[in-house]
């Protein structure tokens, strides 16, 4: 007679639990103790179960995606690149995307509040509502952390992005090669809330001053509106009709082109370097309007975000990966010559 085969009844007796907590343990279910779960398997391993068994219980882990303003094609990325990240990790890590339709502070900072996560990954500007729900979620045990633009002053656990001075200092760098002698340059941005729109911009105008009397810079504040950067960019070449550059730190890349089609039959058309390969970019740059795109590769950072989430709360063991968490992704630079495949 065969040897009787140990079932789930078996396993909670000798663990003294229920077989609800043996199979939401042998299954990877989460939403149990990790005191708890040792008990179960060891008690697995004791009546010597037949099945392949966890190597080590991982609890529950909750990761909500704030994500504003999805209709921005790098949002709308990187709300992609999160996706794909829930279809690889086990079932004990859960990935939420929440999208906002606007990215106003105080509706923010409420679902920072709401949030149900653990960890909490979000695309913000520098608010005092804001900071005050990044340090309310960190008190009560939450980690938060800021990707594309840094909260600095909050309590966030870590960014995970670009160095966005660099990209601006970039910018100069092309630009200043590019141009001959030098003139006036736009730069277009949402607003300086945002940290990586301010240090962009600070970056490329602080490089391009240490060429006095090479460039004269107007900013343009178009909330990454392509409608209203537009309208303000339209109005600032007609009063600069000789404009010889413009550097968009932000989303409203269509603006631009929008712009820059009326000046296709200038002798010379302004350069145009902007951030971010999007569908709406890509034909830009093949066609000429764009010159060349600074991406910051948001699959690098949605894959960083979820590292450092999972090594704080102890889910995975990780030897190039421990506080105090710096942001490591770096930027690319494409041009019309080499685009990669979709």
């Amino acid at each position: 007679m065969s040897e009787k085969r140990a079932t789930l009844r078996d396993i909670a007796r000798e663990a003294g639990v229920g077989t609800a907590t043996v199979d939401r343990v042998l299954n990877e279910r989460g939403n149990v103790s990790v005191e708890m779960a040792e008990r179960v398997l060891a008690a697995a391993r004791t009546l010597d179960l037949r099945r392949v068994l966890p190597a080590r219980y991982r609890r529950m882990l909750r990761v909500e995606i704030l994500l504003a303003r999805p209709e921005l094609p790098l949002i709308e990325r990187m709300g992609a690149e999160f996706a794909k990240l829930a279809q690889r990790v086990d079932r004990s890590v859960i990935i939420q995307r929440t999208r906002l339709k606007t990215d106003d502070p105080e509706l923010m900072a409420e679902h920072i509040d709401r949030s149900q996560g653990d960890g909490i990954v979000l695309y913000a500007q520098s608010h005092p509502a804001i900071e005050a729900a990044i340090g309310r979620a960190e008190a009560s045990g939450k980690a938060v952390v800021t990707m594309i633009s840094d909260i600095p002053r909050s309590a966030r656990l870590a960014y995970s992005g670009i160095d966005n001075a660099a990209a601006g200092r970039t910018a100069a760098f092309l630009i200043g090669r590019m141009v001959a002698g030098g003139g006036h340059l736009l730069v277009l941005c949402n607003h300086f809330s945002f940290q990586s729109h301010e240090a962009r911009v600070r970056g490329l105008v602080v490089s391009l001053e240490r060429q006095p009397g090479r460039f004269t810079i107007e900013i343009v504040e178009g909330g990454d509106d392509n409608d209203l950067s537009e309208r303000r960019l339209r109005a600032a070449l007609a009063r600069n009709p000789e404009t010889v550059a413009i550097y968009n730190a932000g989303a409203a890349n269509r603006a631009v082109a929008g712009v820059l089609a009326d000046a296709a039959g200038r002798r010379w058309p302004p350069i145009f370097i902007g951030h971010e390969l999007t569908r709406f970019t890509r034909p830009m740059l093949r066609s000429g309007v764009m010159t060349m795109v600074i991406d910051q590769n948001p699959e690098q950072q949605a894959r960083f975000a979820l590292d450092v989430l999972m090594h704080h709360f102890g889910h995975v063991e990780m030897t190039d990966i421990r506080p105090p968490y710096l942001s490591r992704v770096p930027f690319t630079i494409f041009g019309p010559e080499y685009l990669p495949p979709l």
